[in-house]
């Protein structure tokens, strides 16, 4: 499979997703559902209703209050996922350090399958938007062992190109959204910065859980260039001829500036914001991701 090689399939067996938060899913798993259930896990206390299970009557409580009340417990649940995949002309720039020689488009590829792949597996949900000025592809979030096979034949298809208005994507993205559950938002979210995390905020405000994967190449990381250069832009063809050298200090505080309000920005809003650099082997980098998540949670 040219999106799940050998290798990566290898690792992520080894790996697993658990929400940090509360999601809304709809059979037993492993994740804290907004519901109530029959957990171990106890949530709260509720007046008894007539043929309630006396088994979940809390009897020290009766005998301090003289009155009948019942435990409730966090019921355990499989969550939705939903992959957002950035196709717009920025993220066809292959660094020359790039691993496999992987654009920043396909290093995105292959996460997004591995990410289907591995929630699946784990009988959860997932789902995959692709996008660039608009939503291009949308497959709602479903959990069956065929979900995988048909992300992999979107990532297969999708084409690289045309400008990008990640923001207003990312809204559209959050109103198809039915119920609250995890969003893996797959870019290099290279636009305005205060737009971007409005776009966030969105997704919080409808309860979602999201996790930025910042895919970026190397170079745009630390500008190592030092001569006369042409610079095309992937999206709008437009060319500049620059010293690099002579902008490089001014390049690298601008995007020091623009990256430092999108982590702070995540960061007040309980988004997790991780770089990833087509550098690292995708497996790896997703592996890392994940073992950070779970223990920050």
């Amino acid at each position: 499979m040219r999106w799940l090689p050998s290798q990566a399939l290898e690792r992520l067996a080894r790996l697993e997703f658990a929400a940090r938060g509360a999601v809304d899913g709809f059979t037993a798993g492993r994740h804290r559902s907004v519901r109530k259930g029959a957990s171990s896990e106890f949530a709260e206390h509720r007046s008894y209703h007539p043929g309630d299970d006396l088994r979940k009557l809390d009897w020290k409580l009766v005998a301090r209050r003289q009155r009948l009340y019942m435990r409730e417990f966090v019921d355990e649940t499989n969550l939705r996922a939903t992959i957002a995949l950035d196709c717009s002309g920025s993220m066809s720039y292959r660094g020359e350090k790039a691993v496999n020689g992987l654009s920043k488009f396909d290093y995105a590829r292959h996460l997004a399958a591995c990410l289907s792949y591995l929630l699946v597996r784990q009988q959860d949900a997932a789902g995959l938007v692709t996008f660039d000025t608009a939503v291009r592809k949308y497959l709602p979030a479903k959990s069956s062992p065929a979900q995988v096979r048909q992300v992999l034949e979107i990532v297969d298809g999708a084409k690289v190109g045309g400008e990008t208005d990640a923001a207003a994507v990312l809204h559209d993205v959050a109103e198809r959204i039915p119920h609250r559950g995890v969003v893996f938002a797959i870019s290099d979210f290279f636009g305005d910065a205060d737009e971007i995390l409005k776009a966030l905020h969105h997704f919080r405000f409808r309860h979602h859980e999201v996790v930025l994967l910042h895919v970026l190449a190397e170079e745009e990381l630390t500008f190592p260039f030092e001569q006369m250069l042409e610079f095309k832009d992937a999206e709008s063809d437009a060319r500049l001829h620059v010293d690099a050298s002579a902008v490089r200090r001014d390049y690298l505080a601008r995007f020091e500036s623009w990256m430092e309000k999108i982590r702070r920005g995540a960061g007040e809003m309980s988004v997790a914001h991780e770089i990833l650099t087509t550098t690292t082997p995708f497996d790896e980098a997703l592996s890392d991701v994940l073992v950070r998540y779970r223990f920050k949670g």
